[in-house]
């Protein structure tokens, strides 16, 4: 169950977070908007609040141009920092015509087996205006970096302790199927349990 503060303390909670960052540019030359899945207060703060809170400080930064964002879902619980389907449906429907044009790539850090499957699964249905096909899932910082200037953006140091538990805990990557045609750092299609993987989603 939510327990919502008012709306003034819930911008402050975001501020304070710093969940939403524009900070520096991918490798096309375009702005990011950096989104720490973890800091995001889910029981406390509303789709409402929200959507004016990147309406009034996030988008006007964003400019007229084309962007990308990155997610780091990397130790995102449900029950404490995720703030649902539905919300983030909420949210990105009440995005302004020009946000959903100009966003040309999510990438999508440290994701976990269960929003891999669900949004093959539902990911298509769910976001309209060709979001699901601008996702692009990185297992790993390194192939983050391909993408994203990396002196340019700021990473919390959990994420990068979570990125080398994975590089010496295989059994714990999550990015062990290869259902999206973009995934950075997966496994090759002949590993035994990508082939696996692949037959679950199947």
């Amino acid at each position: 169950m939510h327990t919502y503060a008012s709306p003034p303390e819930q911008e402050q909670f975001i501020d304070k977070l710093e969940i939403f960052k524009i900070q520096g540019r991918d490798k096309r030359g375009r702005k990011v908007l950096r989104i720490i899945g973890k800091f995001f207060p889910a029981r406390i703060v509303s789709a409402e609040v929200l959507n004016k809170y990147l309406e009034e400080k996030i988008f006007p930064q964003l400019g007229e141009r084309p962007f990308s964002v990155v997610y780091v879902h990397t130790n995102v619980q449900r029950s404490e920092n995720f703030p649902g389907i539905s919300t983030l449906r909420s949210i990105y429907e009440a995005l302004p015509i020009n946000v959903k044009e100009n966003l040309e790539a999510v990438y999508f850090v440290h994701p976990g087996l269960q929003s891999r499957l669900f949004l093959a699964t539902f990911g298509r249905f769910l976001f309209s205006g060709g979001l699901y096909g601008k996702l692009k899932y990185v297992s790993r910082l390194e192939f983050l970096w391909e993408h994203v200037r990396r002196n340019e953006i700021e990473i919390p140091d959990f994420v990068y302790d979570h990125d080398e538990e994975l590089e010496y805990r295989p059994m714990m990557d999550y990015g062990l199927e290869s259902d999206h045609p973009r995934v950075y750092g997966a496994p090759t299609v002949d590993s035994p349990v990508s082939m696996y993987s692949m037959r679950c989603i199947s």
